[in-house]
């Protein structure tokens, strides 16, 4: 299942920056599905307030804004660590003020989003970051906030990506987030039928 790949010699490594910037320098992005996933684009095509404040971590050549954009969304920020990708993204994107591209660390960003998306960016972190990657959400989001995406069910040999369980993933969620939905995606692209769990998350209010 060749799009589920994301580096075809994944051993031991160290997911720095450097790391993610030569999989985008070399072209070895095996989990760039070139479109929107649909169910995302169904999530979103039922979003009412198109001035709502969505972000878009480890965003990639994050085909969700563009779709977000060409539906009249006008407060967009996405974020990836390789500078390589954020160039371009800015070159493709620079007369568009209703997005915000920044380069930098996800666990380092500050801000208040009421829609978070998730799409291959958990699964690109080491499990051993998945409570904090839970944590730092929460905090993103403003109150009532909304985290949905899609993450992998189903376990690989070696990662990234790194995979899981829904009962991992409720015992990664449940003090963050109250569970709205997370189910098996019956509308994955083909080569990840079965292979994902749609997710709906709400903000747990402090």
């Amino acid at each position: 299942m060749e799009a589920l790949k994301f580096n075809s010699n994944s051993k031991l490594k160290v997911l720095d920056v450097m790391y993610w910037e030569t999989q985008y320098q070399n072209n070895n992005i095996g989990w760039d599905l070139g479109t929107i996933s649909p169910a995302i684009k169904m999530y979103i095509d039922n979003l009412i307030d198109k001035k709502i404040a969505v972000l878009i971590p480890g965003c990639g050549n994050t085909y969700e804004a563009e779709y977000l954009l060409e539906q009249g969304f006008t407060n967009i920020t996405v974020i990836d660590i390789a500078p390589t990708l954020v160039s371009t993204l800015r070159e493709k994107f620079r007369s568009n003020s209703n997005i915000t591209i920044l380069l930098g660390d996800f666990f380092e960003h500050k801000g208040q989003y009421n829609i978070i998306i998730e799409q291959t960016f958990f699964c690109a972190l080491e499990p051993a970051l998945r409570q904090k990657y839970a944590q730092k959400m929460n905090e993103l989001l403003a109150a009532d906030g909304i985290l949905f995406g899609l993450l992998f069910n189903r376990q690989f040999d070696v990662g990234p990506p790194f995979g899981g369980s829904q009962e991992e993933y409720l015992s990664v969620f449940q003090k963050e987030f109250d569970i709205l939905q997370m189910k098996l995606c019956l509308n994955s692209v083909a080569p990840r039928a079965n292979t994902e769990l749609f997710i709906e998350l709400k903000k747990v209010n402090s």
